[in-house]
């Protein structure tokens, strides 16, 4: 990171190097006149989910503003670790992150709730759905990140999560002593330690030479990931397992948010809603057109297995008891939360 960089975020974050929201506008009051520029961190790169959403994202504001607003988008490690991406969003130094709730999960508890596997729909259409109207995650655990400083302005899907490793993985017992990583949430150790993992926390900056050399023997990550990290490049066994999926947040520090005028907050909350079906649709795209590279290469071939109905109710019979360890480990309103959002897929789903 240059020094320049690095000088002007911690002038930012310390509310030198000028006013984020503009000057000489207060909340409530018209932003005619002023222009904006503000920073929108990804944990991914050019080419992925995140980083064409925040691009997309940033593209639809700026034709909105007519110019009045644009967005600086950094791809993951420009501006360091996941940690400190989500730190840089809460002291201000950055206005806009796309966060992962399992880099949170041990700020915000209740946010482990998306490690729950086989909770959320089969159906990405209908998680779609779910994300886009829950209260219990737009509401209720929204509430509860604010009060770390971060405001999620949207929940959305990068597609379901797929296992790769350096052998087959279609039954609990394959997962016996493997050393899998995961992400820094415990609900996702613990899940995995159900079905005999060893599990062991990592950045996805590092992931790719831990495979590689043996490190970790396997990981979880939507097909986009997969590919586009080259992880199929050093696993030679991909399961299309649909465990779980991947669920990001839109978020912005609430208080550059709350002191920005009313106008500019609207073509804000404006291409958030926009960005819910768009970002939906580069994911399927994105997700549809990898998996079929990943099928045919011919210079690093992997072996691709879907799970049958059957193995994945083995998975899932051993996954039913972590929903109680989440209940009680993952924060105090843990239990409220994941009963309104089983309420809510089963309407969703008609049972």
């Amino acid at each position: 990171m240059s020094t320049a960089l690095v000088s002007s975020l911690v002038l930012a974050a310390c509310g030198g190097g000028g006013d984020n929201g503009g000057e000489g506008d207060s909340a409530g009051e018209g932003g005619e006149g002023e222009t904006y520029n503000w920073r929108f961190v990804t944990e991914e790169n050019d080419g992925q989910v995140q980083y064409e959403y925040a691009e997309e994202f940033a593209k639809r504001l700026e034709e909105k503003s007519d110019g009045q607003i644009t967005m600086d988008v950094y791809e993951f490690g420009q501006l360091g670790s996941e940690v400190d991406q989500v730190e840089q969003l809460q002291s201000g130094a950055v206005e806009f992150a796309i966060v992962s709730p399992g880099f949170t999960g041990t700020m915000v508890e209740e946010g482990q709730v998306f490690a729950l596997q086989f909770l959320l729909p089969d159906d990405q259409e209908v998680t779609h759905e779910l994300l886009n109207t829950s209260e219990a995650l737009n509401e209720d655990l929204a509430a509860l990140y604010e009060e770390n400083n971060i405001k999620p302005l949207a929940f959305w899907t990068e597609g379901a999560m797929q296992w790769t490793g350096n052998k087959e993985l279609t039954s609990p017992e394959d997962f016996e002593g493997f050393k899998m990583r995961t992400q820094d949430s415990p609900l996702i150790q613990e899940s995995y330690r159900a079905y005999g993992a060893d599990p062991s926390v990592m950045s996805a900056g590092d992931l790719y030479g831990a495979l590689q050399q043996g490190t970790v023997d396997g990981q979880e990550n939507p097909i986009f990931f997969i590919a586009d990290s080259s992880y199929h490049e050093v696993q030679d066994y991909m399961t299309i397992s649909n465990h779980n999926t991947y669920v990001a947040m839109t978020t912005v520090n609430p208080t550059f948010y709350n002191d920005l005028p009313d106008d500019i907050k609207a073509l804000i909350d404006e291409t958030v809603e926009e960005m819910r079906d768009v970002g939906f649709e580069m994911q399927k795209e994105l997700n549809d057109e990898l998996l079929d590279e990943i099928e045919n290469n011919e210079e690093n071939p992997t072996e691709v297995t879907e799970l049958t109905e059957e193995q994945r109710e083995a998975f899932r019979e051993l996954q039913v008891p972590q929903r109680d360890f989440f209940r009680e480990n993952g924060g105090e309103q843990a239990g409220e939360i994941l009963d309104k959002l089983q309420a809510e897929i089963e309407e969703l789903q008609g049972e």
